[in-house]
Order: C-alpha cells, then sequence, then structure tokens
C-alpha cells in the first residue's frame, strides 16, 4: 500500500579507532564534470550489504546512469556485510588495495577515524567546486578537528521501535506514552502467546542501539551529550537504570530468548514473521519491513520514564574516497553523482531513504510507513525537533567495546547494570 505526500523540499535551519592523528596521504584536485572521459577507468566501489537483496540490483541499476553520463568510467560495484567491513576496510585502506570509493559511517568513530589515519581523501575542496548543498549539522559530522570534510554524510535515521499494528489492534493495544505503558504492552503481548520485542545482539552492535534508545529517552538530547562529552559521568542513577531496563526484560521474557546467540538478520525474521510483536531498531529497516511483512507497520519512539520519549537520531554511511586512489578525478564524479538532487530523490522513492541534503520529495508514491518516518527525519534534518544520539558513533573504539561487550554481558547475566556503567566510564576516560 502507498500513499501520495504532498511534501515541502526536505531543508535544515542552517543547513547527506585507529590511532595516528595526521591526515597525511590525504589530498585534493579539481573535481570532474558530467561526461568526463575516464579513458577505460574502472573504480572499485564498496558499499554495506543492503537489507534487501532487491536494493543490490537497484543500485547497480542506477550506477549504470552514472556510466552513460561518464563514457569511459566503469563501476565495479562491491557489497560486504558490515561486521566484515569494521573489521577488513582499514586493512584494506593501509595496504593500498582498498577500493577506490566506499560507503562507511559518518562521525568520528567511523569515518573520522579513517580522516585521523590519513587513509581518505580530504573532500574539503571538492565541497566548493561542485557546491553540494549538504546540510551544515551533517557536515560538521564529517570534518575532522583540524577542519578536513572527508565524506558526504549518509542518510539521515531515527531509531526507536517498530511494531506490529495489525497484532496491536487485535490486540487492543495502542502506542505507548510512558515507560510503564510499554511494559504494559510487553505483558499483553506475551500473555497472548507473542514474543514482545524481537531482540538480537548476536554481532554486538546491536546492544549499543538498544542503550542509545533507552538512554537518549531518560535523560533527553542534553543530557545524552553531556555523557558523550564527558560532564556526565557513565555511572550516573539514569546510566544504571536504562542498563537495568534490558536486564529485567530479558529475565521476564519480554525479549527473544538469548539475545547474544540471535543475529540481526534471524531478530529480524522474527518480526517481519509476526512472532514477536516489536523490534527496536532504526528507520534504514522501512524498505525491509515493506517487502518482507504482510502486515502494517507502526513506529514509535522509545518511551521516557515520564512521557513518550524521543527518538535517537543520526547519519548512516555515505561515500568517501581513498587518499591512495590511482583515480581521484574519476571517484570524485561518482561522489559528485551520490551527492547530487537527482540521486537523493532517487534515493527517497527507490530505497526509502533519505539523504542529508535539500530534496524535493512533493508527490512521490510512498508507503504510509515511510511518510511517518520521512516526517520526523524532516524535524531532525530542520533541527525542530529534539533527538537523542546513537552513542557508538560519537564514541571511541575503546568505549564502543565496552558497551558492545557490557551489553551482551547484561543479556547474558555475566555482569551487574552497576558494573557495566563502571565499565563503560572507566572506558570514556582513555
Amino acid at each position: 500500500m502507498t500513499t501520495t505526500i504532498r511534501r515541502r523540499t526536505l531543508v535544515a535551519a542552517g543547513a547527506l579507532s585507529l590511532g595516528m592523528t595526521a591526515c597525511t596521504g590525504t589530498r585534493g584536485v579539481s573535481g570532474a564534470s558530467d561526461g568526463l572521459d575516464g579513458s577505460g577507468a574502472t573504480l572499485r566501489y564498496l558499499v554495506e550489504q543492503p537489507e534487501d537483496a532487491a536494493a543490490e540490483e537497484l543500485l547497480r541499476t542506477r550506477l549504470d546512469e552514472f556510466e552513460a553520463q561518464n563514457p569511459g568510467i566503469t563501476v565495479d560495484l562491491q557489497f560486504m556485510p558490515f561486521d566484515n567491513m569494521r573489521t577488513i576496510l582499514q586493512t584494506q585502506l593501509r595496504s593500498g588495495d582498498g577500493p577506490d570509493v566506499f560507503n562507511w559511517g559518518s562521525g568520528p568513530s567511523f569515518g573520522g577515524a579513517l580522516a585521523d589515519a590519513g587513509l581518505v581523501y580530504d573532500l574539503s575542496d571538492a565541497y566548493a567546486e561542485h557546491g553540494w548543498e549538504i546540510f551544515d549539522f551533517a557536515t560538521e559530522r564529517v570534518t575532522t578537528d583540524d577542519g578536513m570534510i572527508y565524506g558526504v554524510p549518509g542518510e539521515m535515521e531515527t531509531i526507536g521501535v517498530f511494531y506490529n499494528r495489525d497484532l496491536f489492534t487485535e490486540l487492543g493495544l495502542e502506542e505507548p506514552q510512558s515507560l510503564a505503558d510499554l511494559e504494559q504492552i510487553a505483558e499483553s503481548v506475551a500473555a497472548a502467546g507473542h514474543m514482545p520485542f524481537a531482540l538480537s545482539d548476536q554481532e554486538g552492535w546491536q546492544g549499543g542501539h538498544q542503550l542509545s534508545i533507552a538512554l537518549s529517552s531518560a535523560v533527553g538530547s542534553t543530557g545524552v551529550q553531556e555523557l558523550v562529552d564527558g560532564t556526565r559521568p557513565w555511572t550516573s542513577p539514569e546510566v544504571v537504570e536504562a542498563l537495568a531496563l534490558w536486564s529485567d526484560w530479558e529475565k521476564k521474557g519480554y525479549l527473544t530468548p538469548f539475545p547474544t546467540s540471535v543475529s540481526y538478520d534471524s531478530g529480524n525474521a522474527l518480526f517481519y514473521s509476526g512472532e514477536a510483536a516489536m523490534n527496536p531498531t532504526g528507520s534504514w529497516l522501512v524498505d525491509s519491513i515493506m517487502t518482507n511483512a504482510d502486515f502494517e507497520a507502526g513506529y514509535f519512539p522509545f518511551p521516557a520514564p515520564d512521557g513518550p520519549g524521543i527518538f535517537s537520531a543520526g547519519l548512516g554511511s555515505g561515500p568517501m574516497i581513498s587518499a591512495d586512489t590511482s583515480r581521484p578525478e574519476e571517484a570524485l564524479a561518482l561522489v559528485d553523482f551520490l551527492a547530487s538532487p537527482e540521486h537523493g530523490q532517487w534515493m527517497v522513492e527507490n530505497i526509502d531513504v533519505i539523504p542529508p541534503f535539500p530534496t524535493d520529495t512533493e508527490d512521490l508514491d510512498v508507503s504510509p510507513l515511510f511518510a511517518q518516518v520521512l516526517e520526523e527525519v524532516e524535524a531532525f534534518g530542520s533541527g525542530t525537533g529534539d533527538f537523542g544520539m546513537n552513542i557508538d558513533v560519537s564514541m571511541g573504539d575503546a568505549f564502543n567495546q565496552a558497551l558492545f561487550d557490557g551489553m551482551q554481558a547484561i543479556y547474558s547475566g555475566q555482569g551487574t547494570p552497576e558494573e557495566i556503567a563502571q565499565r563503560l566510564d572507566e572506558a570514556a576516560q582513555k
């Protein structure tokens, strides 16, 4: 089911652990224009494995259009699972065997760490030369402390809770307006013989999202920023309570049994099949839900103890160029294509993601679920709403490892909330 939405152009008020601090190896050249003759150049373009296999073919078809506009350039599109990229990409780039262009996370602990290590190309001049109209807040997320812009930010996204609207209606349930409401919903769902939450944490990073949404709603955007900045300790009562919440729900049977043994794909499948009523994850899952679920889905922020809560929000993976590419002009031509308003509109209409630059979405046919996400993400982009943070994007590797290990310890009963909070506080100071 789709609905035609009349949206104004997405606008913003004001504005898409590696060590080594010097940005050696980065450089900039004049950008290429449409129709650049690549003289038989082949660009390796590496992206994270899409949620849905159909998206692979969509992207390949879209890149055929780039090749048609740029005779002589061929794009060798390659896919790699996120967890593999997290461990392999750095090694490839250091060895000089990395891709020419790759999509990777926007933020200090992802692309920022690669930039600090001198492994990505400096796009500072390219922004001005190509006139990329990236929202200011998003550009800041791909800018190092010394002012180098290392990539085009990824899509704007939120993290909350998807739910089976049909099952909620059947059970007489409504979206929660407080944490107590959500717990009552979980009790009702369990009593009806369904799994309340499709929760996975085998890979580890999901636990970071799960703590992020609970903590963001508990302390608000200002409180999360204080934690990240180090002006509020990670041993704060609110952090302990957010950790204890997931621990308590695991013991009460509200979560997938043995979450640390459930993969990301398996957890999502429990939700698609209707076995689980809710799935705490990000807006990037909309397209897969529409493809794989036979029910109408809804989406709400993780509730606060005393209110409806706020969505966590951030930026996904966007294009960057290897510092050692032998085809910098051709690589810039590809990034310019990916940062264009036309490509932004294609992203919205074809793969249900929202770029971090102005995009005309008027009269586009999208699903009701994605229409809701568009509303919320537009508020994030315009700076008019209050949003929490995906913690691991803004913290360093030592903290993130403590975060991922800590949440797995919570689910496996190998650490108390107080102990995990202490480990997070110690890791944040490294």
